[in-house]
């Protein structure tokens, strides 16, 4: 009979569950269990407490989640199912098998108007639909159970899935100019990093309950950040400045979000890269 842990990643087909994925083989003292959405809904309470049941689970990574920004600003019902409904009952399923449960956040609990990057414990004011459910999320998994870590993150990509760095490679090749806003700040986060930084908390034995701040070193503008990739990749695209006003969306976006990372740093250890350097890395990785 194997003494490994399990681990169960859930939205193990997007950004942030693919990169767990190829860290399988990095650490073999675990069995991790992934499944998607459609080989297991968070949303269906009974196939979620059955497959608990069955599995064993030693620790729960929830990377499923509603994250289309401007969509959950019209698609209230489904954004509300999946990133409270369904998040209160994956930590209540969690505490019942004794599982650690892990859950992912966002910069967008806050409103933007700090000057400086925000702590944990700073006070959370969501400007969108989709930042009032991931707050809503996070008090949901902590009422149904007190031991959730939740790790709020901002700006993620990957060289999987959809997220900015892959639109601006692809429209730097489509295009001869583009505008980017230079009035939006925040801290983007490698999700290779992210998924490295949960599993050096689950291999500490000792994964301490509450909220975490990740992402990576630097606040930059989305213009400073599409400027690197243009750089990296050698476009010859023109990448203009435009203002927030000049490219209105249906969800409004915090002026300034970064992260302040000290407290995950210090708990267990971790080193947080530069974001130059880890986007060096993944366009490297979509280029070769």
């Amino acid at each position: 009979m194997s003494n490994k842990k399990n681990i169960l990643v859930t939205g193990a087909n997007g950004q942030l569950g693919m990169e767990f994925r190829q860290l399988e083989t990095a650490f073999t003292d675990y069995k991790f269990l992934f499944v998607s959405k459609d080989e297991l809904s968070i949303k269906d309470t009974t196939s979620v407490e059955k497959y608990f049941e069955i599995n064993e689970i030693d620790y729960c990574i929830n990377c499923a989640a509603y994250t289309a920004v401007d969509k959950a600003e019209t698609e209230k019902k489904t954004a509300i199912e999946i990133n409270v409904t369904a998040v209160g009952h994956l930590a209540a399923v969690c505490k019942k098998y004794n599982a650690a449960f892990f859950h992912f956040s966002t910069d967008y609990v806050f409103d933007g108007t700090a000057k400086a990057a925000y702590k944990e414990t700073d006070t959370t004011n969501p400007v969108n639909f989709y930042g009032e459910t991931k707050l809503a999320g996070e008090q949901e998994a902590i009422k149904q159970n007190e031991n959730t870590i939740i790790i709020r993150t901002s700006w993620v990509y990957s060289s999987h899935g959809k997220n900015f760095v892959k639109t601006m490679l692809r429209l730097m090749c489509d295009k001869e100019n583009i505008g980017v806003v230079n009035d939006q700040f925040g801290s983007p986060t490698y999700a290779a990093d992210l998924a490295k930084a949960v599993m050096k908390i689950i291999s500490s034995r000792n994964p301490a309950k509450g909220i975490y701040h990740y992402c990576n070193d630097g606040i930059i503008s989305w213009f400073d950040f599409a400027c690197e990739i243009k750089k990296l990749s050698n476009s010859k695209c023109i990448v203009n400045a435009i203002d927030t006003a000049s490219y209105p969306t249906p969800a409004k976006r915090p002026h300034f979000s970064a992260l302040d990372t000290q407290k995950i740093r210090a708990d267990y250890k971790l080193p947080i890269s530069a974001w130059q350097q880890r986007l060096a890395d993944c366009v490297k990785l979509m280029t070769l």
